[in-house]
Protein backbone atom coordinates (compact mmCIF):
# COMPACT_ATOMS: atom_id res chain seq x y z
CA UNK A 1 0.00 0.00 0.00
CA UNK A 2 2.77 2.11 -0.01
CA UNK A 3 1.94 4.16 -3.84
CA UNK A 4 -1.47 4.77 -1.96
CA UNK A 5 0.26 7.13 0.42
CA UNK A 6 1.14 9.49 -2.55
CA UNK A 7 -2.37 8.66 -3.95
CA UNK A 8 -4.02 9.63 -1.04
CA UNK A 9 -2.23 13.81 -0.83
CA UNK A 10 -2.74 14.09 -4.39
CA UNK A 11 -6.32 13.98 -4.86
CA UNK A 12 -7.64 16.57 -7.39
CA UNK A 13 -10.90 15.04 -8.44
CA UNK A 14 -13.86 13.21 -7.59
CA UNK A 15 -13.36 10.51 -9.93
CA UNK A 16 -9.79 10.15 -8.26
CA UNK A 17 -10.89 10.66 -4.97
CA UNK A 18 -13.78 7.49 -5.64
CA UNK A 19 -10.92 5.50 -7.18
CA UNK A 20 -8.44 5.89 -4.08
CA UNK A 21 -11.49 5.46 -1.68
CA UNK A 22 -12.38 2.20 -3.07
CA UNK A 23 -9.13 0.48 -2.82
CA UNK A 24 -8.84 1.81 0.79
CA UNK A 25 -12.33 0.40 1.04
CA UNK A 26 -11.09 -3.03 0.17
CA UNK A 27 -7.76 -3.12 1.64
CA UNK A 28 -9.55 -1.90 4.88
CA UNK A 29 -12.30 -5.16 4.62
CA UNK A 30 -9.66 -7.47 3.96
CA UNK A 31 -6.93 -6.29 6.69
CA UNK A 32 -8.88 -4.96 9.78
CA UNK A 33 -10.62 -7.28 11.44
CA UNK A 34 -13.40 -5.69 13.32
CA UNK A 35 -14.19 -3.69 10.21
CA UNK A 36 -14.11 -7.16 8.42
CA UNK A 37 -16.87 -8.72 11.48
CA UNK A 38 -18.44 -5.64 10.88
CA UNK A 39 -18.66 -6.17 7.22
CA UNK A 40 -19.86 -9.55 7.66
CA UNK A 41 -22.65 -9.08 10.15
CA UNK A 42 -24.17 -6.70 7.29
CA UNK A 43 -24.02 -9.33 4.88
CA UNK A 44 -21.51 -6.90 2.51
CA UNK A 45 -19.86 -8.83 0.25
CA UNK A 46 -17.02 -5.89 -0.10
CA UNK A 47 -16.37 -7.30 -3.86
CA UNK A 48 -19.04 -6.06 -4.49
CA UNK A 49 -19.13 -2.82 -3.61
CA UNK A 50 -18.52 -0.35 -6.44
CA UNK A 51 -18.81 3.34 -5.35
CA UNK A 52 -18.47 4.92 -2.31
CA UNK A 53 -22.28 5.43 -1.69
CA UNK A 54 -22.07 1.80 -0.97
CA UNK A 55 -19.72 1.49 2.00
CA UNK A 56 -20.53 0.88 5.41
CA UNK A 57 -19.24 3.33 8.38
CA UNK A 58 -18.13 1.60 11.04
CA UNK A 59 -19.54 3.52 14.59
CA UNK A 60 -17.02 5.59 16.09
CA UNK A 61 -18.00 3.58 19.25
CA UNK A 62 -15.40 0.79 18.28
CA UNK A 63 -12.63 2.84 18.82
CA UNK A 64 -13.70 2.15 23.00
CA UNK A 65 -14.11 -1.21 22.97
CA UNK A 66 -11.92 -2.51 19.89
CA UNK A 67 -8.33 -2.59 18.52
CA UNK A 68 -9.21 -0.48 14.89
CA UNK A 69 -6.35 -1.33 13.06
CA UNK A 70 -5.66 -2.63 9.27
CA UNK A 71 -1.58 -3.03 9.48
CA UNK A 72 0.30 -5.70 10.80
CA UNK A 73 3.01 -3.08 11.81
CA UNK A 74 3.35 -1.79 15.42
CA UNK A 75 1.99 1.08 16.69
CA UNK A 76 4.26 4.62 16.22
CA UNK A 77 1.50 5.91 18.61
CA UNK A 78 -1.56 5.61 20.20
CA UNK A 79 -3.88 8.67 20.39
CA UNK A 80 -6.31 8.69 23.20
CA UNK A 81 -9.60 10.85 23.43
CA UNK A 82 -9.99 12.92 26.48
CA UNK A 83 -13.14 11.67 27.77
CA UNK A 84 -14.62 12.62 31.37
CA UNK A 85 -14.09 10.52 34.23
CA UNK A 86 -15.59 7.36 34.24
CA UNK A 87 -15.93 7.38 30.26
CA UNK A 88 -14.00 4.85 28.29
CA UNK A 89 -11.11 6.12 26.32
CA UNK A 90 -11.41 6.21 22.40
CA UNK A 91 -7.96 4.73 21.20
CA UNK A 92 -6.54 5.35 18.07
CA UNK A 93 -3.58 2.76 17.23
CA UNK A 94 -1.30 5.07 14.66
CA UNK A 95 0.88 2.31 12.56
CA UNK A 96 2.29 5.25 10.75
CA UNK A 97 2.87 8.44 11.53
CA UNK A 98 3.69 10.27 8.52
CA UNK A 99 0.41 10.00 7.40
CA UNK A 100 -0.79 11.75 10.30
CA UNK A 101 1.71 14.48 9.80
CA UNK A 102 1.92 14.83 5.81
CA UNK A 103 -2.33 15.38 6.52
CA UNK A 104 -2.18 17.93 9.42
CA UNK A 105 0.77 20.15 7.36
CA UNK A 106 -0.72 19.71 4.06
CA UNK A 107 -4.26 21.01 5.43
CA UNK A 108 -2.80 23.56 7.31
CA UNK A 109 -0.92 24.60 4.23
CA UNK A 110 -4.14 24.41 2.23
CA UNK A 111 -5.82 26.60 4.60
CA UNK A 112 -4.23 29.08 6.48
CA UNK A 113 -0.66 29.39 4.96
CA UNK A 114 3.35 28.13 5.66
CA UNK A 115 3.21 28.27 9.68
CA UNK A 116 6.64 29.75 9.05
CA UNK A 117 4.71 33.00 8.46
CA UNK A 118 3.23 32.59 11.22
CA UNK A 119 3.57 33.53 15.05
CA UNK A 120 1.19 30.31 16.49
CA UNK A 121 -0.25 30.20 20.20
CA UNK A 122 -1.74 27.84 21.88
CA UNK A 123 -4.41 27.89 24.88
CA UNK A 124 -5.13 24.07 25.17
CA UNK A 125 -4.32 23.63 29.20
CA UNK A 126 -7.11 20.54 29.16
CA UNK A 127 -4.97 18.47 26.27
CA UNK A 128 -1.66 19.73 27.95
CA UNK A 129 -2.38 18.11 31.17
CA UNK A 130 -3.18 14.57 29.99
CA UNK A 131 -0.74 11.94 27.46
CA UNK A 132 -1.93 10.92 23.89
CA UNK A 133 -3.64 14.07 22.18
CA UNK A 134 -3.70 13.95 18.62
CA UNK A 135 -3.97 17.79 18.62
CA UNK A 136 -1.49 18.50 20.72
CA UNK A 137 0.93 16.05 18.62
CA UNK A 138 0.01 18.51 15.76
CA UNK A 139 0.22 21.53 17.70
CA UNK A 140 3.50 20.64 19.10
CA UNK A 141 4.86 20.56 15.14
CA UNK A 142 3.16 23.84 13.98
CA UNK A 143 4.47 25.39 16.70
CA UNK A 144 8.23 24.31 16.23
CA UNK A 145 7.70 24.67 11.71
CA UNK A 146 6.85 28.48 13.39
CA UNK A 147 10.20 29.36 14.00
CA UNK A 148 8.69 32.34 15.88
CA UNK A 149 10.46 33.07 19.36
CA UNK A 150 7.04 34.07 20.61
CA UNK A 151 5.51 31.03 19.43
CA UNK A 152 4.23 28.16 22.39
CA UNK A 153 1.60 27.32 24.93
CA UNK A 154 0.50 29.40 27.49
CA UNK A 155 -0.96 26.44 29.97
CA UNK A 156 -2.35 28.43 32.83
CA UNK A 157 -0.73 32.14 31.86
CA UNK A 158 -3.06 34.77 30.42
CA UNK A 159 -1.78 37.56 31.81
CA UNK A 160 1.67 36.49 29.49
CA UNK A 161 -0.63 35.79 26.50
CA UNK A 162 -2.08 39.21 26.72
CA UNK A 163 1.48 40.60 27.04
CA UNK A 164 2.27 38.66 24.21
CA UNK A 165 -0.68 39.42 22.30
CA UNK A 166 -0.31 43.40 22.62
CA UNK A 167 3.34 42.93 21.37
CA UNK A 168 2.48 40.84 18.42
CA UNK A 169 -0.29 43.33 17.41
CA UNK A 170 2.21 46.20 17.69
CA UNK A 171 4.40 44.13 15.72
CA UNK A 172 1.78 43.57 13.06
CA UNK A 173 2.99 40.17 12.95
CA UNK A 174 0.64 37.66 11.51
CA UNK A 175 -0.71 35.63 14.50
CA UNK A 176 -2.76 32.60 15.53
CA UNK A 177 -4.13 31.64 18.50
CA UNK A 178 -5.54 27.80 19.04
CA UNK A 179 -7.31 26.97 22.05
CA UNK A 180 -9.97 25.14 23.90
CA UNK A 181 -13.45 26.95 23.72
CA UNK A 182 -13.94 27.13 27.93
CA UNK A 183 -9.71 28.50 28.34
CA UNK A 184 -10.80 31.09 25.42
CA UNK A 185 -13.92 32.16 27.32
CA UNK A 186 -11.66 32.04 30.73
CA UNK A 187 -8.99 34.41 28.96
CA UNK A 188 -11.72 37.36 27.63
CA UNK A 189 -13.21 37.26 31.29
CA UNK A 190 -9.86 38.64 32.22
CA UNK A 191 -8.65 40.77 29.49
CA UNK A 192 -10.23 42.75 26.35
CA UNK A 193 -8.49 43.39 22.88
CA UNK A 194 -8.43 44.78 19.65
CA UNK A 195 -6.94 42.41 17.64
CA UNK A 196 -8.45 42.31 14.37
CA UNK A 197 -5.72 40.86 12.25
CA UNK A 198 -5.48 37.84 15.11
CA UNK A 199 -7.26 34.16 13.96
CA UNK A 200 -8.54 32.56 16.87
CA UNK A 201 -9.46 29.23 16.54
CA UNK A 202 -11.55 26.72 18.93
CA UNK A 203 -11.20 23.71 18.76
CA UNK A 204 -14.21 23.10 20.48
CA UNK A 205 -15.69 21.45 24.00
CA UNK A 206 -16.14 22.88 27.12
CA UNK A 207 -14.41 19.85 28.84
CA UNK A 208 -16.81 19.43 31.56
CA UNK A 209 -15.53 23.15 32.66
CA UNK A 210 -18.24 24.99 31.59
CA UNK A 211 -21.57 24.80 30.56
CA UNK A 212 -22.22 23.63 26.93
CA UNK A 213 -22.96 26.97 24.13
CA UNK A 214 -24.43 27.01 21.20
CA UNK A 215 -22.32 28.48 18.70
CA UNK A 216 -23.57 31.55 17.74
CA UNK A 217 -23.47 32.73 21.44
CA UNK A 218 -20.29 31.33 22.02
CA UNK A 219 -19.07 33.13 18.96
CA UNK A 220 -20.39 36.52 19.31
CA UNK A 221 -18.80 36.51 23.07
CA UNK A 222 -15.46 35.45 21.37
CA UNK A 223 -15.06 38.07 18.39
CA UNK A 224 -16.22 40.66 21.05
CA UNK A 225 -13.44 39.79 23.31
CA UNK A 226 -10.54 39.41 21.00
CA UNK A 227 -12.10 42.00 18.61
CA UNK A 228 -11.53 39.87 15.88
CA UNK A 229 -14.37 39.65 12.63
CA UNK A 230 -15.05 36.27 13.32
CA UNK A 231 -14.04 33.03 14.78
CA UNK A 232 -11.90 30.01 13.53
CA UNK A 233 -12.64 26.42 14.39
CA UNK A 234 -11.32 23.07 13.54
CA UNK A 235 -13.44 20.11 13.45
CA UNK A 236 -11.17 16.51 14.21
CA UNK A 237 -11.09 14.12 16.31
CA UNK A 238 -9.31 11.15 18.22
CA UNK A 239 -10.27 8.46 15.16
CA UNK A 240 -9.45 11.11 12.65
CA UNK A 241 -6.43 11.44 11.39
CA UNK A 242 -7.26 14.86 9.02
CA UNK A 243 -9.14 17.88 9.80
CA UNK A 244 -11.88 20.30 8.34
CA UNK A 245 -11.39 23.65 9.20
CA UNK A 246 -13.61 27.15 9.28
CA UNK A 247 -13.00 30.65 8.73
CA UNK A 248 -16.28 31.64 10.73
CA UNK A 249 -19.84 31.09 10.92
CA UNK A 250 -19.32 27.60 11.74
CA UNK A 251 -19.05 26.66 7.99
CA UNK A 252 -16.52 23.94 7.32
CA UNK A 253 -14.44 22.88 4.85
CA UNK A 254 -12.31 19.49 4.39
CA UNK A 255 -9.04 18.67 2.00
CA UNK A 256 -9.15 17.08 -0.73
CA UNK A 257 -8.70 13.72 1.30
CA UNK A 258 -11.68 14.17 3.68
CA UNK A 259 -15.40 14.04 2.79
CA UNK A 260 -18.35 14.60 5.36
CA UNK A 261 -21.63 12.36 4.42
CA UNK A 262 -25.04 12.61 5.84
CA UNK A 263 -26.56 9.28 7.33
CA UNK A 264 -30.27 9.20 8.66
CA UNK A 265 -30.67 9.95 11.81
CA UNK A 266 -32.88 6.57 12.15
CA UNK A 267 -31.50 4.51 9.82
CA UNK A 268 -27.84 4.98 10.22
CA UNK A 269 -27.06 2.29 7.35
CA UNK A 270 -29.14 5.38 4.96
CA UNK A 271 -27.78 8.01 3.23
CA UNK A 272 -29.18 11.59 3.17
CA UNK A 273 -28.61 14.23 0.09
CA UNK A 274 -27.34 17.54 0.83
CA UNK A 275 -29.53 20.18 2.55
CA UNK A 276 -30.83 17.73 4.60
CA UNK A 277 -30.07 17.23 8.35
CA UNK A 278 -28.48 13.82 9.78
CA UNK A 279 -25.72 12.09 11.04
CA UNK A 280 -21.85 12.89 10.07
CA UNK A 281 -20.86 10.14 8.45
CA UNK A 282 -16.32 10.62 7.83
CA UNK A 283 -14.12 9.45 5.11
CA UNK A 284 -10.95 10.05 5.87
CA UNK A 285 -8.32 8.58 3.57
CA UNK A 286 -5.41 8.99 6.20
CA UNK A 287 -7.04 6.49 8.24
CA UNK A 288 -5.15 4.04 5.77
CA UNK A 289 -4.34 1.98 8.61
CA UNK A 290 -7.07 2.44 10.74
CA UNK A 291 -10.48 2.65 9.12
CA UNK A 292 -11.80 5.57 6.67
CA UNK A 293 -14.84 5.40 6.95
CA UNK A 294 -16.56 6.46 10.31
CA UNK A 295 -20.14 7.51 11.78
CA UNK A 296 -19.51 9.92 13.99
CA UNK A 297 -22.00 10.77 17.19
CA UNK A 298 -22.26 14.44 15.46
CA UNK A 299 -25.09 16.10 13.72
CA UNK A 300 -24.33 17.73 10.84
CA UNK A 301 -25.72 19.77 7.59
CA UNK A 302 -23.83 19.59 4.53
CA UNK A 303 -24.00 22.48 1.68
CA UNK A 304 -24.53 22.53 -2.03
CA UNK A 305 -20.79 23.52 -2.56
CA UNK A 306 -19.53 20.26 0.19
CA UNK A 307 -19.18 22.64 3.19
CA UNK A 308 -20.71 21.32 6.20
CA UNK A 309 -21.64 22.75 9.48
CA UNK A 310 -21.57 20.99 12.96
CA UNK A 311 -25.10 21.42 14.61
CA UNK A 312 -24.61 18.94 17.62
CA UNK A 313 -24.55 15.52 19.49
CA UNK A 314 -26.86 12.53 19.43
CA UNK A 315 -28.61 12.33 22.94
CA UNK A 316 -27.97 8.57 23.12
CA UNK A 317 -24.59 7.73 24.82
CA UNK A 318 -23.58 4.98 21.16
CA UNK A 319 -24.28 5.47 17.72
CA UNK A 320 -27.54 3.12 16.68
CA UNK A 321 -26.58 -0.01 15.13
CA UNK A 322 -23.18 -0.87 17.32
CA UNK A 323 -24.99 -3.92 18.30
CA UNK A 324 -24.70 -4.87 14.65
CA UNK A 325 -20.95 -6.85 16.05
CA UNK A 326 -21.06 -8.86 19.01
CA UNK A 327 -18.44 -8.66 21.33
Amino acid sequence: MENIKEQIFNISTPAAFEETALTIFRYQAANCEVYRSFLHHLKVQPDQVTSTAEIPYLPIAFFKSHEVKSAATPAQIVFSSSGTTGQTQSKHIVTDLTLYEESFNRAFQHFYGDPANSCILALLPSYQEREGSSLIYMVDALIAQSQHPKSGYFLHDNEGLYQTLVELKQQGQRTILIGVTYALLDFIEAYKLEFPELIVMETGGMKGKRKEMVREELHELLTSGFGVPAIHSEYGMTELLSQGYSSGHGIFNCPAWMRIVLRDTNDPLSLLKNKQTGGINVIDLANLHSCSFIATQDLGKIHPDGSFEVLGRFDNADIRGCNLLVQ
